[in-house]
């Protein structure tokens, strides 16, 4: 699955980000490249950074220093040029985010005519393959509350690829599932990277990195650490640090 993708403009970049909450030294020097169509998988232990690095990317969370460049522009600070570049990045989090009151289909189409402005009847059947094609377009005139959390989670992707976004992120999008939704979760995730998508994933899905990620980052104490391809991280891991985390984990 690795490509060359050493020419070409990264669709994200973090150049010497760092982050402190007060006095906790949250992001230390980070700095990574994401490719076109590359999946990049972070993984590392609670507390590792993770979660926040991947907010940084959107500015959901600021940063203290360094720079986020989205195709080689540098993230605007706030307003509505902000807001455009958000919209090209699609964001899938733990809690499914999901606006309570609306309807399935509205959920997916609320963004293309609010923000891309497009017609509402092209948005409605744009939602409906988007949810044919994560499986629940039987659902799409049902509340999130009358769906199950496996559900509601790949509607929650479906809402983020309505916005024809340039990468998708994930933070952990398995860990508030029941065991036996989580599958049905990834398996949307598996096509959209085998659909050539450029994706960056936070999560504690092993098999899932090691099946489908092009590149593994192992994060700890707010740094990368070590990075490399599945095989090289998971049946050769350099440092002790990451070692010891692959260990920790054997077994679950």
């Amino acid at each position: 699955m690795s490509l060359d993708h050493t020419d070409e403009m990264p669709v994200i970049e973090l150049r010497h980000v760092d982050k402190h909450y007060g006095d906790l030294h949250v992001l230390r020097d980070i700095n990574l490249k994401v490719s076109r169509g590359e999946v990049l998988v972070v993984i590392g232990p609670s507390g590792s950074g993770k979660s926040t690095m991947c907010r940084t990317i959107n500015r959901l969370e600021t940063i203290d220093s360094g720079e986020v460049l989205i195709e080689g522009k540098p993230l605007p600070r706030e307003g509505r040029e902000l807001a455009a570049m958000r919209a090209e990045l699609g964001m899938v989090f733990q809690s499914f985010n999901l606006f309570a009151h609306k309807t399935i289909l509205e959920n997916v189409t609320l963004g293309p005519i609010d923000v891309l402005g497009m017609k509402r009847e092209e948005a409605e059947r744009r939602a409906m393959e988007l949810l044919a094609r994560v499986g629940v377009a039987e659902q799409a005139d049902k509340v999130p509350a009358q769906l199950s959390g496996g559900q509601q989670q790949r509607v929650a992707i479906a809402r983020s690829l309505a916005m024809n976004p340039k990468a998708m992120m994930f933070d952990e999008p398995t860990s508030a599932l029941d065991p036996e939704m989580i599958n049905e979760v990834l398996d949307v995730m598996v096509e959209l990277a085998r659909g050539g998508m450029t994706m960056v994933v936070i999560t504690h899905e092993m098999n899932f990195a090691r099946r489908v990620a092009d590149r593994v980052v192992f994060m700890a104490d707010g740094q990368i650490v070590e990075e490399g391809s599945p095989d090289e991280f998971f049946d050769h891991p350099k440092t002790q640090r990451a070692r010891d985390f692959l260990d920790s984990i054997k077994g679950h």
